[in-house]
């Protein structure tokens, strides 16, 4: 049996002990190396030449999906699955136009990780079922709206979405490991492209896109 080698990326060791155990009992998959956030998973990506990367998208340092992109930029045939607490078209929609394979959310990731794995491995999409909707949902939306969000890099919409729950520039640059200037050169080019005047619009425009609960 040919074994799916696996690089599993959180910031939670809990997280990291639990996801091993339930992949590595299904038989076919054996974790070769754990990541505490993007950067370690790049350089593991690189160390390993995984078959799949198992990644969250919001850690300290850099992020999932600015680690995805890294990552695909690389190597274009890696195979990246996200699992992540966000439920959100907006989320999907990011992690697969930068060529992420699979995403699902944790709520049902000790259920579906280990098809959802074999599935990616194969080079074949995986989105979870509680996030199908979303895909059939593209259909109603504007293109200006969704088109919106997508100006943002992976960094900004990261920060992006902190500022709009309500966190102040020093935890962010603390949680990223960036200094408070850079956050702060990142805001208004984030405002600049949003349309946005302050923190009040930038926390709308998340509820409204289902980013936030209101």
């Amino acid at each position: 049996m040919n074994m799916i080698r696996v690089l599993l990326v959180d910031d939670h060791e809990v997280v990291l002990s639990g996801y091993r155990r339930l992949l590595e009992n299904a038989g076919d998959i054996k974790v070769i190396d754990e990541a505490h956030n993007g950067s370690e998973a790049y350089t593991a990506f690189v160390n390993h030449q995984p078959d799949v990367v198992v990644m969250d998208i919001s850690m300290p340092g850099m992020g999932g999906l600015e680690a995805a992109r890294k990552i695909l930029q690389r190597d274009t045939g890696a195979h990246i699955l996200i699992f992540s607490v966000h439920e959100s078209e907006v989320f999907l929609n990011r992690a697969l136009e930068e060529g992420v394979l699979g995403y699902i959310t944790k709520r049902s990731a000790a259920k579906v990780m280990v098809e959802a794995v074999r599935q990616v491995a194969r080079g074949e999409v995986y989105v979870g079922q509680e996030l199908v909707s979303y895909l059939v949902r593209q259909k109603n939306v504007t293109p200006e709206d969704s088109a919106l969000l997508e100006r943002l890099s992976p960094r900004e919409f990261e920060i992006f979405l902190m500022l709009a729950e309500g966190k102040q520039a020093t935890e962010i640059a603390d949680v990223l490991n960036l200094s408070t200037k850079t956050i702060s050169h990142h805001y208004t080019s984030i405002k600049n492209k949003l349309n946005a005047a302050n923190v009040v619009e930038l926390a709308r425009l998340a509820i409204r896109h289902g980013l936030l609960e209101p």
